[in-house]
């Protein structure tokens, strides 16, 4: 019996063309590649501001409410990419980089899988680059900054109790969640309460997500609020004199980082935010400078529809002036028998039953993305558990709803697996009719009901005390004009994780609001989603290990 390979011994034995050679396919100038070593490199935004932009088409790819069996969105995307190169399109890929969190955690990485990934995978899904690093330095700089302005006598009269800046960390620590600084003597500072955010939730990472060049970079890190004076005003990381300081640590992060998939697609992997508690999108200028070189530019969000893919929509599309001519939802069909009531041990079981209850959960999401203007088809990303009476329902439900569907296999065949997928996909394209959910203008409230009513089906949103405190601040101060962010829990439609399918007239809980003026949104905290997550009980971590040779193992 043979044992079928991992995710990482398949990248491993994949041999990489040079990074050279993937500019060069997609037309990227020589000026412009700053490589790290041979098989990675960053492109200098500077040098491709005389480039004629190709103005690709943008297709999104979402999915489903994931589920714990997986779905593989970002392995049906790569493999969708591939597949449109081998249909004859210049196609390039634009995705987010894997947060140390997840990958030591649970969920796992953000390079794909199978024979369906972006190399090279444990660079990627590990240090790749350093933007996390930089980052991370730069969020700690300026909470260091603060702190050392109040020790030093505090002429900006900041009120140590309302300093909201958090440090970060890439990694699940819930230790780290609630702490208290400054302990040991008035030589160590002023004490406070505060906590740390991981990194991909971080201000600075949506930041990095949003800026356009180097100015908007060091202009929005100035924006950022760090919390309030004693008589209630913001104070701002400018009053501080920070943003220099700041844009130096982020200077070489705001550049996209440049790498391949296992079919020789030109990928740009940058930025990484999450999609549950942040708004869950590459970076901006990743997907811009893609548009230069693509005629087909795959690009993914975050979870589900209702979470990524609205963010993506309303935030990065919103700021960037992005037109989507498609989208992909990626489904499958154990994912759609969980939401049927099918326990997890059973997926592989044939339940036509609980598939049938199940499959509200994807038309919801249909539903919603057809709200954006744009054309949803359903990837059904199949499993070797699949029968052959489950697929044929699929494909009826597919029929009787009005959407494409295209069955794949990229796991197990690549490229060559989402050949009719990407055929459906192209089949598919609009132009000019992708659009907003809601205005800002009609303030933050408006804005948060709209999407609890028309994507989460919420007969209501009610707003905890510490979210009516914050509403008022927000209001006070100018900022309700602003789009928001809701973090929610990416596995049901409420703000209630075990609430499966697709639930209406439930309320949506706001516990918190907070203004993040740098990145441009207000994030609303709903339920009991936190900016730190934790470890499980076994975590990845346990498994990865690396050889004497320095092979690493383990990881996918």
């Amino acid at each position: 019996m043979t044992t079928q390979p991992s995710d990482v011994e398949i990248a491993q034995a994949h041999p990489l063309k040079p990074i050279t050679e993937i500019a060069a396919t997609a037309g990227i100038p020589d000026a412009a590649l700053i490589p790290y070593g041979t098989t990675k490199a960053k492109v200098d935004i500077t040098a491709l501001q005389d480039v004629e932009p190709a103005e690709g088409k943008i297709v999104l790819v979402t999915g489903v409410s994931p589920t714990p069996a997986g779905e593989g969105k970002s392995t049906v995307l790569i493999g969708l990419a591939d597949a449109f190169s081998q249909l004859g399109e210049r196609t390039v890929v634009a995705l987010r980089e894997p947060s140390q969190g997840p990958v030591m955690g649970i969920k796992g990485g953000a390079a794909g899988g199978g024979y369906s990934q972006i190399v090279p995978m444990e660079d990627i899904n590990l240090h790749f680059t350093g933007d996390f690093h930089a980052i991370s330095a730069a969020t700690n700089t300026l909470a260091s900054i603060i702190d050392n302005h109040i020790h030093q006598g505090n002429d900006l009269n900041i009120d140590p109790r309302k300093v909201t800046w958090q440090r970060c960390i890439d990694v699940n620590d819930r230790a780290l969640r609630n702490v208290v600084t400054g302990l040991g003597g008035p030589t160590h500072g002023v004490p406070a309460e505060t906590g740390f955010t991981i990194t991909a939730a971080s201000e600075i990472m949506a930041i990095l997500c949003l800026a356009t060049s180097l100015k908007d970079l060091k202009k929005r890190l100035g924006d950022i609020t760090i919390g309030f004076t004693y008589d209630g005003e913001p104070v701002t990381a400018r009053q501080l004199q920070a943003e220099g300081a700041l844009t130096a640590l982020m200077r070489d992060a705001l550049n996209p980082n440049l790498v391949q998939t296992l079919g020789g697609t030109p990928a740009f992997v940058h930025g990484g935010p999450f999609a549950n508690i942040a708004h869950g999108c590459n970076t901006l200028l990743a997907t811009q400078t893609a548009q230069k070189f693509g005629d087909v530019v795959l690009t993914e969000a975050g979870f589900g529809a209702d979470l990524g893919g609205e963010k993506f929509m309303d935030i990065k599309s919103r700021f960037g002036g992005l037109d989507v001519a498609g989208a992909v939802v990626v489904a499958t069909i154990r994912s759609q028998k969980y939401n049927g009531g099918q326990a997890r041990e059973d997926l592989t079981t044939e339940n036509l039953e609980a598939l049938k209850a199940g499959v509200i959960n994807l038309e919801r999401h249909v539903e919603n993305i057809r709200k954006f203007g744009v054309k949803p088809v359903v990837a059904l990303n199949l499993f070797w558990s699949d029968t052959q009476a489950e697929r044929d329902f699929m494909r009826e439900w597919a029929e009787g709803f009005g959407v494409a569907l295209a069955e794949c296999s990229v796991w197990s065949d690549g490229g060559a697996g989402a050949l009719d997928l990407a055929q459906t996909v192209r089949d598919n394209f609009v132009k000019g009719e992708s659009k907003q959910l809601y205005d800002p203008a009609a303030g933050i409230e408006a804005s948060i009901e709209t999407i609890a009513h028309e994507l989460y089906r919420a007969s209501s949103v009610e707003y905890g005390p510490k979210a009516k405190k914050d509403l008022q601040y927000i209001k006070d101060n100018g900022w309700e004009e602003f789009p928001v962010v809701i973090s929610k829990t990416q596995y049901s439609f409420s703000d209630d994780p075990t609430a499966l399918g697709a639930p209406m007239g439930h309320t949506l809980h706001v516990r918190e609001l907070l203004p993040r003026t740098g990145a441009g949104f207000i994030v609303a905290l709903t339920g009991d989603v936190m900016t730190m997550p934790g470890l499980p009980k076994e975590p990845a971590a346990n498994r990865i290990d690396v050889t004497q040779d320095g092979t690493i193992s383990g990881l996918f």
